[in-house]
Formats: structure tokens, C-alpha cells, sequence
């Protein structure tokens, strides 16, 4: 494992009392600079891991480090931010005296204080809020105020649990252009959700949990890679007695509601020439033809579906 990594996580176990089994031997190396996400199930022992390496609690074997120390202590955790899945502000408090409050608890000058806070109100998208009080808040106003609350100690290293969990779309839009300007500042940003098609967006590697176990550590563009079947839509439509012409050795064709879908079991693009010459042919325009690729979602239902099989 890299000593330069943001977080390492060296064959951590967790065993609650009653016997409960929520991680077994995991090890993870996530590297500084990248935004990085974990997904499981309920249960999977995603929320545990997190308080191991908040030391939160402590792990029944193995060790963690954050930014090269030892995430047991103190000092290791001064440059981290944390946004927690349900956390609560005072609600007679401002916004922007949120921020001061909290940005006193972490020993942040006053200078820096006034020169901070409405930089961050303005980075999650608060600052016409600023003296708007928190019980005014939306639920998407408050959670964007959690993540400038998070990062008002300028931390290097930033967790964040659930973070657009019950937001509407145009506060997750927010959210999202926010977290990527944070990494294009430098920032590791470690997620927990379970909203695959964010975390799709934005992420560069993603963990899978299950029942504890880790189930694969790769990339966005590893676990979403490209397939041998090609979404067509044609105009006018497509049907039966044009799918009997393309259809033959090597390749099946089928009508959804979208339009024509052909699968190459040969993967070879001549193939795909040969069946848009046949709809030509025919007398039908191209109107979008795009290669599919596996979703982030069924990737991590392949994934999870496969171990609860083997598990059973």
C-alpha cells in the first residue's frame, strides 16, 4: 500500500456484540485528488467503515490511516470534513453564522473566518441566503450548507454520507457541480450513497460491499464498459419484416419501445455496416444509433446479486 494515499484500509474486520459480522478482512488504498465512492447495500457495512476511519469506533482487526497517520489520532482527523447523513443545525442561527459557529469549534481565525464563510456560501450555491435563518431552509438548501459546514476548516479530506439523499434535482444538480469544483481545488472526497446514477456521474472509482465483503474495487469506466449491442432508432420505425432481413449469423435484432436494438456476437463493425446498409435499404433514415453500455446500477446488481447466490 502507498504511503502518499488519502486513506488506507489494511485488512479491517468488524465484529459487533451478538455477533454481528460488519466488515471482514477489507482493504482499500484511495488514492489524494480523486473522488471516491462506496456502495452496498443497507447493511453492507458501508456506515461502519466510515466511523472506523473517523474512530467513531474501533475496528476488531486491522488498522486504517488518514493522509498517512494513524486515523486513531487526533491530529490525523484535523484535516478532514465530514458531512453526516442526518445531521441538524440550530435553527434560529443564520446561515452564515452557522458557519462562523462551527468554523470557532475548529479553531479557524477570525480573519479567515470573514473572509471564508462567504466563499463557501457562494461554492454550494447560499450566498443570497446568507442572513436567511436555517429553519427557512429546504431540505437541499440545508444539505448544501452541511457540506459548506464541512469544509469550513479547509480540509483536505472530505466524507461525505449520503449527501444528496432526499434532495430534489435541482439541489442535487447543485451539489454535484459543487463536489466537482471541490476536486478540481485538490480535494479527496470519499462518498457513501446509494444513488448509482450520481454516484456514476461523478465518481473515478467506486468500492461494492456486501454482507461486509469486498466484491470489486475498479473504475467508473471498468465496471461501465461497453457492449456488442447498438440502439438504433430509425425513420419511419422499424419492424418485423425489416428485423428478418438483418437478423442472421451472428446477429440478433429485436424491437423495443426506443427503437431497434442489434446484438453482434461477432463484435466485428462489419457486421454493423452490413445492417444499417440493410435498413437503408429499406427505406429507413438513421436517426441515432449509439453502442450501449452497462450502467453503474447493473453492475452492482450483477455484483451484489452473484455473492447473495453464492452466500445462499
Amino acid at each position: 500500500m502507498s504511503s502518499s494515499a488519502a486513506i488506507l484500509v489494511d485488512a479491517v474486520s468488524k465484529r459487533y456484540r451478538g455477533g454481528v459480522q460488519a466488515l471482514s478482512s477489507l482493504s482499500l488504498e484511495i488514492e489524494q485528488g480523486e473522488i471516491f465512492g462506496l456502495l452496498g447495500r443497507n447493511g453492507a457495512g458501508k456506515t461502519t467503515l466510515v466511523k472506523i476511519l473517523l474512530d467513531i469506533v474501533r475496528p476488531s482487526q486491522g488498522s486504517t490511516q488518514l493522509l498517512g497517520r494513524d486515523s486513531r489520532r487526533v491530529d490525523a482527523r484535523r484535516d478532514v470534513g465530514y458531512l453526516p447523513e442526518d445531521h441538524r443545525f440550530p435553527e434560529y442561527r443564520t446561515a452564515a453564522a452557522t458557519l462562523d459557529f462551527y468554523a470557532q469549534l475548529s479553531g479557524v481565525s477570525a480573519s479567515d473566518r470573514r473572509k471564508r464563510i462567504p466563499e463557501l456560501l457562494d461554492l454550494v450555491r447560499l450566498g443570497h441566503a446568507a442572513r436567511q435563518k436555517v429553519r427557512s431552509f429546504s431540505k437541499g438548501m440545508k444539505q448544501r450548507l452541511g457540506l459548506a459546514q464541512a469544509l469550513v476548516h479547509d480540509p483536505v479530506l472530505l466524507f461525505l454520507d449520503e449527501p444528496t439523499d432526499g434532495v430534489d434535482p435541482v439541489g442535487r444538480a447543485e451539489i454535484k457541480d459543487a463536489l466537482v469544483d471541490l476536486k478540481e481545488r485538490g480535494k479527496t472526497i470519499f462518498i457513501n450513497s446509494h444513488l448509482l446514477g450520481e454516484v456514476e456521474e461523478i465518481c473515478d472509482r467506486v468500492a461494492i460491499l456486501d454482507k461486509g465483503v469486498l466484491q470489486r474495487l475498479a473504475s467508473i469506466e471498468e465496471l461501465t464498459k461497453t457492449t456488442d449491442s447498438y440502439s438504433i432508432v430509425t425513420e419511419p420505425p422499424a419492424d418485423e419484416g425489416v428485423i428478418a432481413k438483418i437478423a442472421g449469423a451472428g446477429i440478433s435484432a429485436r424491437l423495443e419501445a426506443e427503437g431497434l436494438v442489434l446484438e453482434l456476437e461477432s463484435g466485428r463493425i462489419e457486421d454493423l455496416d452490413r445492417c444499417v446498409d440493410a435498413l437503408r435499404a429499406a427505406g429507413l433514415g438513421i436517426r441515432h444509433l449509439v453502442r450501449d453500455r452497462q450502467s453503474l446500477e447493473q453492475a452492482f446488481l450483477d455484483l451484489v446479486g452473484a455473492a447473495s447466490e453464492e452466500g445462499a
